[in-house]
């Protein structure tokens, strides 16, 4: 059967061009895009349910919130890991934790996660937070490889991610017919996100609809089997 994610619409700018405005952003992310995050990605980060102990990766940190949250919940004999393509978000969370007293439990890496430098089985859990629809339609099921190949066996991947689920919703119309005109501007796009982890191998333990200022969402956790 053909998958669906041939229907989802594609990423129109460079790896080059999302890195310098991520830059170019990360110091106001907060004032237009983290209220409006905030809600749902703590909620994703609830349902991923992280261990004292645990070693834990964040694709995506962005400015550090969620990775802040990870490290406190990991405590002193954890780690958690964060990959990002901004050098500038990278600035921006490492003083975030450096001012928490938590900078010791994290390691920050400036990459590219379709390619991540961290040996195989290595994390309990991955967590993305409105990061995974930012990767080119091809290039998702690579980043979902790439996080199977970083978990250990029976590791949990939290993701939060507008949903293409709801084909049917104006309002996902609409914003669709925007990221085509005005990619620069509109990076992200719906996707499926329950279908992509099914269609990587992951078996689905907790699925969620949300509903992002009127726009379908999802939560999934799901974990890599044994």
């Amino acid at each position: 059967m053909k998958s669906k994610n041939h229907n989802v619409l594609r990423v129109y700018r460079t790896k080059a061009q999302a890195k310098e405005s991520y830059d170019k952003i990360s110091r106001f992310y907060d004032y237009f895009a983290g209220a409006f995050e905030k809600k749902y990605r703590n909620m994703a980060l609830e349902r991923c349910n992280i261990k004292r102990g645990e070693i834990v990766l964040e694709i995506g940190f962005g400015t550090g919130h969620c990775l802040k949250q990870m490290a406190q919940s990991v405590g002193e004999n954890g780690k958690a890991y964060g990959i990002d393509i901004s050098s500038g978000m990278l600035e921006v969370s490492k003083q975030r934790l450096e001012e928490a007293g938590l900078l010791d439990r994290v390691e920050l890496q400036c990459e590219d996660a379709l390619k991540m430098p961290y040996k195989d089985n290595k994390f309990d859990a991955v967590f993305m937070s409105f990061a995974l629809e930012l990767f080119d339609t091809p290039e998702i099921p690579k980043v979902l490889a790439e996080i199977k190949r970083v978990l250990k066996p029976n590791g949990r991947l939290a993701v939060v991610s507008m949903s293409k689920e709801d084909e049917d919703s104006i309002l996902l119309r609409l914003y669709e017919w925007t990221h085509k005109r005005f990619p620069q501007y509109v990076d992200c796009r719906p996707i499926y996100v329950k279908q992509s982890m099914k269609d990587a191998g992951f078996g689905i333990a907790h699925r969620e609809k949300v509903k992002l200022f009127g726009l379908p969402g999802e939560i999934v956790i799901c974990v890599k089997s044994s």
